[in-house]
């Protein structure tokens, strides 16, 4: 009876209200469910590497992870149920929310603008970009915006003195680089040293302007968090998990990189493990209200109902504070 239960408990839940319980010591189905994260750089490794781990199985989950080409495809696929968490830049998220959607932040992890404004070899000062085009992945995006403040830092107005194109990912930014259809672009690791190895310049470090910025974390749909708040624990628990194993096991890290980004580029990659994992990765990775504020204020330029929002609106932080209070996060180091 026990193995007809278990054949029975995907196909129909009346089914299984009249099914015998678990017997005392039978493996509990782990969770399905499936995540994205919304572009090929190193700041998306934590789901991968929590799958390749076994980290969710761990935590009762199976997970799908899946890619989306930016993150207006992800936030898409979020809103439509496709899947359940996503990892996303603030700026999308709050956009979408602004908007109507029911997404909140529940974890933010990298709070600054960890992007480089790359150019052409010719291209030697910021002012002869003036009357040519920069490439980012979508507008409404992270690198979107890393474009617009990049510009605006130089005394360059974003689509009036430089145009910006959208190219539908960062893995095509590079190859319109080289073919000249932009002259600049907005890149992440390990893009960035894929681009310097093929020539090309860095105007600017946008993450040395020390920016406090909801940059890349982990949204859900307000319904989950309402109805299994449960699974945003499990899923939360093994996110933070994840973190901890990346930034103190560099080897395995570096591995499962290479695999999603699709590189063996060594030097690329431990460029990336190194910016992300060791510099700006967080520990403990808590949405806060300066950063969310910052994200909001860019916002405004392109969507006035931005204006004066509450930034504790956008974001749900109890359940990374309860791992903190919990002792759980500090164990995984010790």
């Amino acid at each position: 009876m026990l193995s007809l239960a278990k054949r029975v408990w995907a196909g129909s839940l009346i089914v299984l209200l009249f099914a015998p319980p678990w017997s005392e010591g039978a493996e509990v189905p782990l969770r399905k469910l499936r995540v994205a994260i919304t572009s090929l750089s190193g700041s998306m490794a934590v789901p991968w590497l929590a799958r390749e781990a076994g980290i969710f199985k761990k935590h009762g989950l199976e997970v799908e992870v899946i890619a989306t080409p930016s993150g207006v495809e992800g936030m898409n696929a979020l809103i439509a149920g496709e899947v359940t968490f996503l990892q996303i830049a603030g700026a999308t998220t709050a956009s979408a929310a602004v908007g109507g959607a029911d997404v909140v932040v529940i974890g933010t992890t990298i709070g600054t603008l960890v992007l480089n404004l790359m150019v052409r070899p010719e291209i030697e000062k910021p002012e002869q970009l003036r009357g040519k085009s920069i490439g980012i992945s979508r507008f409404g995006t992270t690198i979107d915006t890393g474009a617009r403040i990049a510009l605006r830092h130089f005394g360059l107005v974003p689509e009036k003195d430089v145009s910006i194109l959208q190219l539908g990912g960062m893995e095509s930014i590079v190859p319109a680089m080289s073919g000249n259809r932009v002259q600049g672009g907005i890149l992440s690791y390990p893009a960035i040293g894929r681009a310097k190895q093929l020539g090309f310049r860095e105007l600017l470090d946008i993450s040395a302007l020390n920016m406090p910025y909801a940059s890349t974390g982990i949204t859900t749909r307000g319904e989950v968090i309402r109805k299994e708040p449960d699974l945003v624990r499990k899923y939360m628990s093994a996110q933070v998990e994840a973190i901890a194993r990346m930034k103190r096991d560099r080897p395995f890290t570096i591995g499962v990189m290479s695999k999603f980004l699709r590189t063996n580029d060594q030097e690329q990659l431990s460029e990336a493990y190194d910016i992300y994992a060791n510099k700006y990765l967080a520990r403990v990775p808590l949405p806060t209200i300066e950063a969310m504020r910052a994200v909001l204020e860019e916002l405004e330029s392109r969507n006035p109902k931005a204006k004066g929002q509450d930034p504790r609106r956008f974001f749900d932080d109890r359940f990374v504070r309860e791992l903190q209070s919990s002792g759980f996060i500090d164990a995984l180091y010790r």
